[in-house]
């Protein structure tokens, strides 16, 4: 069973930047993923990256300003957020999908395993 831990959440204020990571237990993935989820509202997806080739995407409301790139060597996945904003104030979670993949997963049934979260707060 792959084990994903994150860390680097925390308060920022608004316009600010946060780098978030996820280091696997074991490389299996053919996709990784980011979701969040904000008190009251579901779950939503953030960025996925194919894990072979490294190509990215992301939702609408983060284009422009996150960016997710993995280190294959440490399978760790990592989360760049800049410009901050206060609606961005959730708890992110990273994904790995381990089934055979090579198009873009943006639904969280598509992932099989989920790190516990770490928390993002933005003030404005």
């Amino acid at each position: 069973q792959v084990q994903l831990t994150e860390s680097g959440g925390g308060l920022v204020q608004a316009g600010g930047s946060l780098r978030l990571s996820c280091v696997a237990s074991e490389h299996t993935s053919y996709t990784m993923g980011w979701f969040r989820q904000a008190p009251g509202k579901e779950r939503e997806f953030v960025a996925g990256i194919n894990w072979d080739i490294g190509t990215t995407y992301y939702a609408d409301s983060v284009k422009g300003r996150f960016t997710a790139s993995r280190d294959e060597f440490k399978n760790t996945l990592y989360l760049q957020m800049n410009n901050l904003k206060p609606e961005d104030t959730a708890l992110y979670s990273c994904a790995t999908r381990t089934r055979f993949s090579t198009t873009s997963r943006t639904r969280a049934y598509e992932y099989d395993y989920w790190g516990l979260g770490t928390q993002v707060t933005v003030s404005s």
